[in-house]
């Protein structure tokens, strides 16, 4: 039975953030994620309670997930909180050589030589995913990513709240765009982790969908078109039925009713703790005012063609910010009066109309990314045109200090 608290709209959210553990010399990929947990707990476990925020184990053993440990109100405490956490992990991880390293992917990782799966608890689950998708590829083993969570109370609360996400998700990785880089080259795709994640289950397409999840507006509905299919799709390579169908829906945002709450998943991890919270809280803020119908009413918003968001998702993740938004119907839903626009005027806006309900510390976040672009197109302009190792190396390295001080990346 489900326990979890019924929370409202906006009232208390959910932040992941996934992390890479590294060499601190070479910055190769370590998947040592167990012994980290060993170290801490004193024995084997694949999940550390540490007050405000819990640690747990993803698919790959270099991969960790640092989450706050509940709902919380407050992103501005959350993202000291992630910070602490982090300089505990960097200490517990000298012993071993090893450091956290930030951003969406690794630069020069290969998945087919040095993917490490979970060894421990649930690897069965990840041994089927290995089994069905072969997880030696970068959708796989090499991408990290942040997962804000956002509560709803029944179905007129999941309504709203899902149709404004699904309107504002093809935006989102212009802000927060942090994957460049593959195989030691750009790849010409500012987040190069969602252009693979896309194809990562082309084999049972109904797990992803489209991406961008089906307008749908309550519980049975969801059952209907969402997760039957997933479950049909599955149930051919899952004999003994050990898949779940949160786990295994792979849209840009998913519906948790057993926590009451819709996942975004879409947004690559940034270079420190502040820059992810704060991104969240202009997420936050934007959704509050859609679901609100400030801007537009709701029954518009679901209207909305899956394929006209789609394709704009696809060119904001290759192009960011420069991506141009050509649908003057979209535009007005969100409150612009424009033809067309570039996505950055779009996040400009939005940013001007919301600051307001943000923190300081956020909105001096918020203003860097808005003035510098996201943190791929920083990582570029940092590396000047120079992709070799070394260069890479000394980006990276940055990125690493930018992530145990808490502080910005700026080229």
């Amino acid at each position: 039975m489900n326990t979890t608290p019924v929370l409202s709209l906006f009232a208390a959210f959910g932040l992941e953030i996934e992390y890479m553990v590294v060499d601190r010399d070479s910055l190769d990929v370590r998947p040592v994620v167990d012994r980290l947990f060993q170290d801490f707990a004193g024995h084997q476990v694949s999940d550390v309670d540490n007050g405000a925020i819990a640690w747990s184990n993803e698919l790959a053993a270099h991969v960790l997930e640092l989450k706050t440990n509940g709902p919380t109100a407050d992103l501005q405490r959350a993202a000291a909180d992630f910070h602490r956490n982090v300089e505990l992990i960097n200490g517990l991880l000298a012993r071993h050589g090893a450091m956290l390293l930030p951003g969406g992917a690794h630069p020069w990782m290969d998945p087919g030589r040095e993917m490490v799966l979970w060894p421990h608890d649930a690897h069965e689950i990840y041994d089927l995913y290995n089994t069905i998708f072969d997880c030696r590829g970068h959708g796989w083993a090499n991408l990290q990513s942040a997962h804000l969570n956002l509560p709803f109370a029944g179905d007129d609360e999941f309504a709203r709240l899902h149709t404004a996400i699904r309107l504002l998700l093809p935006l989102l990785p212009a802000l927060s765009a942090a994957s460049p880089i593959f195989d030691g080259e750009p790849t010409g795709w500012l987040d190069s982790r969602l252009d693979v994640y896309l194809h990562n289950q082309d084999r049972l397409p109904a797990l992803t969908g489209r991406l961008i999840p089906e307008p749908v507006t309550s519980e049975a509905e969801y059952e209907a078109r969402i997760f039957a299919p997933i479950m049909a799709a599955i149930a051919p390579f899952d004999r003994e039925g050990i898949m779940d169908r949160y786990f295994l829906n792979a849209r840009g945002a998913i519906a948790r009713f057993d926590r009451g709450t819709i996942e975004i998943r879409i947004l690559d991890t940034q270079e420190c703790p502040l820059a992810d919270c704060s991104i969240a809280r202009l997420l936050i803020e934007c959704l509050r005012s859609l679901a609100a119908g400030e801007w537009s009413g709701s029954r518009a918003q679901g209207a909305v063609d899956t394929e006209m968001l789609r394709d704009l998702f696809l060119r904001v993740i290759r192009a960011g910010g420069e991506a141009v938004v050509a649908d003057r119907h979209y535009l007005r839903l969100l409150g612009f009066d424009e033809r067309r626009m570039p996505v950055q005027a779009v996040w400009d806006g939005l940013f001007d109309r919301c600051a307001g309900r943000i923190d300081g510390g956020s909105r001096a976040a918020l203003a860097l990314i808005l003035e510098k672009g996201c943190l791929a197109t920083r990582i570029l302009c940092a590396l000047g045109g120079d992709t070799g190792r070394e260069r890479l190396r000394e980006v990276y390295r940055r990125l690493a200090r930018s992530l145990a001080t808490n502080t910005q990346f700026v080229p």
